[in-house]
């Protein structure tokens, strides 16, 4: 019995865990191998409540894109210059640098938060746990001051 609670427990601490990572993944994967991809910067010029857009400037060679959109959360200001890659096919950039990079691993950051008390808790691996909920925090933190 105590078996099953304990594969019980874990099984749903790695469900978080996965889903946090592949959440994390749709983003951060552009941020990430980002070799190759369209550069360049974005000045914001409106936000609505989800996304904001603006006029795009190509590192590189001239791009089709003339102005982009990003999340909201990740532009902060109108007016504001961002360093971004476009995301392929789509009209849609994503921050790069530490705050680009950190704000993509921000749902793996809320699901080491949320699996931490399980795997302390239901498994009794508090230095585990302890670990877990610390980079978790230290990933939500690192965001809020990197952007």
């Amino acid at each position: 019995m105590m078996h099953a609670r304990n594969a019980a427990m874990a099984l749903v601490a790695l469900l978080l865990l996965v889903a946090g990572a592949w959440s994390s993944w749709g983003s951060a994967q552009h941020v990430l191998l980002s070799k190759g991809r369209e550069h360049g910067t974005l000045t914001v010029t409106g936000c609505n409540e989800e996304t904001c857009s603006g006029r795009y400037v190509p590192s590189g060679p001239q791009s089709p894109h003339s102005s982009l959109t990003i999340d909201h959360s990740v532009a902060a200001a109108k007016g504001q210059t961002l360093p971004v890659v476009v995301k392929p096919g789509t009209s849609e950039a994503v921050r790069t640098g530490w705050g680009g990079g950190l704000h993509a691993w921000l749902p793996l950051g809320g699901a080491l938060l949320l699996a931490a008390p399980l795997i302390g808790g239901g498994l009794r691996l508090t230095r585990t746990a302890w670990s877990m909920a610390g980079v978790g925090a230290l990933l939500l933190v690192g965001t809020f001051f990197a952007l």
